[in-house]
């Protein structure tokens, strides 16, 4: 049996397909790659993906019901950046368009959160790499983020991706 390697793609219902399409490629610098129509939706690539699509968005329209927080179905969606640096620049971008929930350190990944016009939350994150998680590797932590201390420590630094062609993990 093979495994599953990573998330390929993740598809979300919303409200306003315009406002959503929007949020994702002025806000997060997504790109449109598709669209169709007789679905009412668009399909969109991360700028740095190697991916056909990273992101499926289909329209509902302004009536339709969300579920109330904390009740089953999706928390948020984890967007990898491949520096501190990228994750500095979109943590501006998702604040000014006024999207910004919060941030936090992981110890082994650096957050930004935020939360799409319809409610969608999503994380921006960078990992650290690998060999330097320590102690992290098994904790899950939640502490404050200072990214200044972070940025001076791995400025130009990729991020963590021990799961690269060819590799397993």
């Amino acid at each position: 049996m093979t495994g599953i390697r990573r998330l390929n793609h993740a598809v979300l219902f919303v409200s306003d397909l315009g406002r959503a399409e929007g949020f994702y490629r002025d806000v997060l610098g997504f790109e449109i790659v598709a669209t169709e129509p007789r679905m009412n939706a668009v399909f969109l690539r991360a700028p740095d993906s190697a991916n056909h699509h990273d992101l499926g968005l289909f329209g509902l329209g302004a009536g339709a019901p969300r579920p109330p927080r904390g009740t089953t179905g999706l928390y948020h969606l984890a967007w990898q950046v491949d520096t501190l640096e990228d994750l500095a620049r979109l943590r501006e971008a998702v604040i000014a368009s006024g999207a910004y929930t919060g941030e936090s350190s992981h110890g082994a990944t650096k957050s930004i959160y935020g939360a799409d016009p319809d409610g969608n939350q999503f994380e921006l994150m960078w990992m650290v790499p690998r060999d330097e998680w320590g102690a992290y590797e098994h904790q899950a932590v939640v502490e404050p983020l200072d990214l200044g201390a972070d940025l001076a420590r791995w400025a130009g630094v990729g991020t963590a991706d021990e799961l690269g062609p060819g590799r397993t993990g």
